[in-house]
């Protein structure tokens, strides 16, 4: 008899599922909206039906599922109890007790972004190695360490953060959203690529076809930084400065086999990675330099994969 896990990935305004079977083979997918009204409480009342929904759709009995495995915007304890979530409503929440609950298998939870990294270790970029870190550069700058195939939290649910490493001066005139001043996604996400622009233009004379556009994105930033715009460039050269400069500490401390690189901005690849790669290896530990950065490949997907390997990995 085959059995079967689900992956969850619960997001600010949907949730996505993936039924898969034990090796890795996604069965069936879903899509659904995610009430935060009401505290976020209907969210898992609604995944606990969709999931039984999905079971009867593929003739699956809850005797034949293992698990299921739930990735959150927010941190998570190891015990599953998710330390705040406000894109969801949810305060001190325990996510695992309350889907067991409604759904009577066993649950594991965390945080999405270590989820993705997990799904990209398992079936995406990372599949040839065993340790990973992975950063997603997208309106901000996320990050997921897998350590020997497996999640790793931290204490309070907040490895992982290297949004906000320390990459900038403390006089600096941004402010994060975590409320520091330094940290990597002022400079390095997409938001932070169109800050260091325009702190450029406001600190240059020179031309650029940057000034003529607005709003200015990070998408025309790197087109005109690949067209030879010489104050693009310098932007992209600050972002992706700060981002080696992140990524050669993080190696320091955690000795992965390679990076996977993922998000919106990793499409600019051919431009952002060399980049990325002389500053790491510039910085990094000598015995570190040279390590592989590849570009995420499971998309929208990553998430609900790392959700089922997750669960599988505490069987």
């Amino acid at each position: 008899m085959k059995q079967f896990c689900f992956g969850v990935d619960i997001g600010g305004t949907s949730v996505k599922i993936g039924l898969f079977e034990t090796d890795g083979t996604l069965v069936a997918k879903s899509q659904i909206p995610t009430r935060t009204e009401e505290g976020g409480g209907k969210i898992l009342p609604d995944v606990a039906a969709e999931l039984k929904r999905l079971c009867e759709a593929q003739l699956i009995s809850a005797e034949q599922v293992v698990g299921v495995g739930v990735g959150v915007p927010g941190p998570v304890s190891k015990q599953g109890i998710v330390h705040g979530c406000v894109n969801l409503g949810w305060g001190e929440y325990n996510a695992v007790e309350e889907m067991n609950r409604l759904t009577g298998w066993k649950v594991s939870a965390g945080n999405d972004a270590n989820v993705a990294a997990l799904g990209e270790q398992w079936l995406g970029a990372g599949r040839a190695y065993q340790s990973i870190v992975m950063v997603t550069l997208g309106t901000g700058v996320g990050g997921g360490i897998v350590y020997e195939g497996k999640i790793l939290p931290g204490s309070h649910g907040a490895a992982g953060e290297i949004g906000h490493m320390a990459v900038l001066t403390e006089d600096s005139h941004y402010t994060c959203g975590c409320g520091k001043h330094d940290c990597l996604e002022l400079a390095s996400s997409a938001n932070g690529l169109v800050r260091m622009a325009q702190d450029v233009l406001h600190e240059s004379d020179a031309p650029s076809a940057m000034r003529e556009l607005s709003p200015l994105t990070a998408k025309d930033i790197c087109d005109l930084a690949v067209k030879g715009d010489t104050l693009a460039l310098k932007a992209v050269g600050i972002t992706t400065d700060r981002l080696g400069a992140m990524m050669a500490n993080a190696a320091c401390v955690v000795d992965p086999e390679a990076f996977v690189i993922g998000g919106g901005m990793a499409a600019a690849s051919k431009l952002l990675f060399p980049l990325i790669e002389e500053s790491y290896n510039k910085r990094v530990f000598p015995n570190l330099k040279g390590l592989p950065i590849v570009a995420a490949e499971l998309g929208n997907d990553a998430g609900i994969c790392g959700a089922a390997r997750m669960v599988l990995t505490e069987l």
